[in-house]
């Protein structure tokens, strides 16, 4: 049983929600896997209006996700993606840029986006982190409730 488990005591109804999730196509197999668990989050807290955008990589997330808040208006974003160290550098270059890109887009929209691209040193650590898409999903209704009750 992996570490990062979650437990499901959000109870928010989610169907006047509108939801895009911007994923990396780079680490497929992950990513995929990230995307189920986090769309059937989603689901579970009665999200219909989900928009899935696919970009080649986790820097193209950023753009993406500040396009489609212009032109979707959302209520949050969800980014996912998988960056695994490799040999050379390129790993937090990568991760680290996509990570700031995501922030700003944030604070200038003033509209959630949960930073769900995981940067780890292994294959292995990426698998056991697929369940976090059930947090990223949760994450995403708590923010999309408080900011909606705040502004």
């Amino acid at each position: 049983m992996s570490k990062h488990c979650t437990k499901n005591t959000l109870s928010i109804n989610g169907s006047k929600l509108s939801i895009v999730i911007v994923v990396s196509m780079f680490n497929k197999d992950i990513v995929s896997g990230l995307l189920k668990t986090t769309v059937s989050e989603l689901k579970k807290h009665k999200v219909r209006n989900i928009q899935i955008l696919r970009v080649p990589g986790a820097l193209e997330i950023p753009l993406t996700v500040q396009m489609a808040i212009k032109k979707y208006k959302p209520n949050a974003v969800i980014a996912l993606g998988a960056v695994i160290k490799g040999e050379t550098s390129h790993y937090e270059h990568v991760s680290r840029e996509s990570i700031h890109g995501i922030m700003n887009v944030s604070l200038q929209t003033n509209t959630p986006i949960i930073q769900g691209i995981l940067t780890t040193l292994t294959l292995q650590q990426a698998r056991e982190r697929i369940v976090l898409g059930t947090e990223y999903a949760q994450a995403a209704l708590t923010m999309s409730s408080l900011t909606s009750s705040i502004t």
